[in-house]
């Protein structure tokens, strides 16, 4: 029997690992930590999002220029795909007001347990504490009793992007790719703010009802005002155009236009102190007025254009490790169609390793179930050929 070896126990490499095994190959799945799924656990805390559901075309298009090479994987095994996926599995889904896909569980722990049981049932060795560290004669591992050397028929490496490296994805196997990788850069994180000390009463406080462009992307999403600085699914909705140079703008009051906002500032103000008037006039709460006088000094007479559209200044990107994802990697001129190392006979590459970003949303685990099964997909016909 041939052994298909698979290099990282995420969803993509799992994936790999599932579709392999029920072809009836003999596979080994070679994790770094001392347990699997560990990025996937931690997402699915705070809810896991599987998928988004809706059009296949807006769907593909949050892959920006990856989306002709994510076409065919995707078209194959895209949100419908996902949500069978997991039902199969035993794990109920809904859909939410914005098209987010969940278990019913909401955690991810039930179902990596059944799809653990799954691959178990279908003979997947799962081997742990395996850091791959190179090619010499076979797959190089560092393992607590020493190096360790495997020799397999084909491998599908699902090693991680170089985010939250205490679950995993540390980006170390660029060293070992031996083939051209795209510089990491942090996707999908907050920003770093210099704020001033009247701003600390609002650390961990929520941005609510608000609007956030920058170079073309817009979000309605919520932020939290932390200590470094903005954080949260709303930021990172336009994180990728702040990171590649873009300015923010928050627009404080979205759902008031321009001239209803200055109709209201309009009105007399007495004896008001500004804080009031803003918090009875416009409904701009104190999180908001702290914003618009950080950043809006000094405060012009007609306040409703800076309250529509207030310039956030911020530092940049927080540390790519803190990143929920990043973009770079392994290049895609350096995989055929079957995502096979061009140089590398019988080596597949899958998941976030890949030159791929996307936001949150249920994209990015998306793509990563997606392009694991296609390695899967194209290791199992390799074994085949072979």
């Amino acid at each position: 029997m041939k052994t298909a070896l698979i290099i990282g126990a995420g969803p993509a490499g799992l994936m790999a690992a599932d579709v392999l095994s029920a072809k009836g190959h003999r596979v080994v799945v070679a994790e770094a930590k001392p347990s699997v799924g560990r990025k996937l656990l931690m997402a699915g805390k705070s809810g896991l999002n599987l998928t988004k559901s809706e059009g296949f075309d807006a769907f593909l298009a949050a892959y920006a220029e990856a989306a002709p090479m994510l076409r065919p994987m995707l078209s194959q095994f895209g949100p419908q795909q996902v949500q069978d996926w997991a039902q199969g599995l035993g794990q109920e889904v809904f859909t939410g007001s914005t098209g987010r896909v969940f278990p019913r569980a909401m955690k991810a722990s039930p179902l990596l347990r059944a799809w653990l049981t799954r691959l178990a049932a279908q003979s997947v060795e799962i081997q742990t504490r395996m850091r791959w560290i190179g090619r010499s004669d076979g797959f190089q591992f560092d393992t607590p009793e020493g190096t360790r050397s495997l020799t397999p028929d084909v491998c599908v490496l699902a090693c991680g992007g170089a985010s939250w490296a205490r679950l995993g994805s540390d980006g170390e196997w660029a060293k070992y790719a031996d083939a051209p990788v795209a510089p990491f850069q942090p996707a999908n994180m907050g920003f770093l703010v210099d704020w001033s000390p009247h701003m600390a009463k609002h650390f961990g406080s929520p941005l609510k009802g608000v609007a956030l462009s920058a170079g073309g992307l817009h979000s309605r999403g919520e932020c939290v005002v932390s200590r470094a600085g903005l954080e949260g699914g709303g930021i990172y909705m336009v994180s990728r155009a702040m990171r590649d140079g873009a300015g923010l703008l928050i627009d404080l009051l979205p759902d008031l236009s321009l001239p209803e906002l200055r109709r209201r500032l309009a009105r007399p103000r007495g004896k008001a102190s500004l804080s009031n008037f803003l918090r009875k006039a416009a409904k701009l709460d104190p999180v908001k007025q702290a914003l618009l006088m950080e950043f809006g000094r000094p405060l012009p007479d007609d306040l409703a254009p800076l309250i529509k559209a207030l310039p956030l200044q911020h530092l940049g990107p927080q540390p790519m490790d803190l990143a929920i994802s990043t973009a770079g990697g392994l290049r895609f001129d350096a995989l055929d169609q079957t995502l096979m190392i061009r140089d590398q006979p019988g080596v597949f590459a899958a998941g976030e390793m890949l030159d791929w970003e996307a936001p949150t949303g249920g994209y990015l685990l998306t793509a990563c179930l997606a392009t694991g099964r296609w390695a899967g997909q194209g290791a199992a016909a390799f074994l085949d050929q072979s």
